[in-house]
């Protein structure tokens, strides 16, 4: 079963994290991530730009609309996530509790209904 594990939070503002508290966190990403991959759980991770470095697009009666920013203004945002494939949901439950971002945001498990994979659409 496939799961995104969305890293949501407030963002942070230039200053809130010195550059001497953010080692730590790293060691503990790098660790997690190392951990999924070893499990062959993980499919793909990112961590995101900032959403004021967004754009957003969208067409309306054939016209392409372009928006610099996020598509919401919102005080917290979707800052990342994991793509794993795990037998079940208590098992994506359990890897989002060993997710560092839980000591700090919020992390939302959300199931996918379907995926592109190998040419074509398939439902899980």
């Amino acid at each position: 079963m496939r799961f995104s594990l969305l890293i949501i939070k407030a963002e942070s503002e230039e200053g809130d994290v010195s550059e001497e508290e953010l080692p730590p966190f790293r060691e503990l990403f790098d660790a997690y991530a190392a951990s999924l991959q070893e499990s062959g759980a993980l499919i793909a991770a990112d961590i995101f730009r900032p959403a004021a470095e967004s754009t957003t697009v969208t067409l309306r009666g054939g016209s392409r609309q372009v928006q610099e920013g996020p598509y919401l203004d919102a005080v917290e945002t979707l800052s990342g996530c994991f793509v794993i494939d795990v037998p079940n949901r208590a098992v994506a439950l359990a890897w989002a509790e060993r997710c560092p971002a839980a000591l700090y945001a919020v992390v939302e498990v959300r199931q996918a209904a379907v995926s592109f994979r190998e040419g074509r659409w398939r439902e899980h």
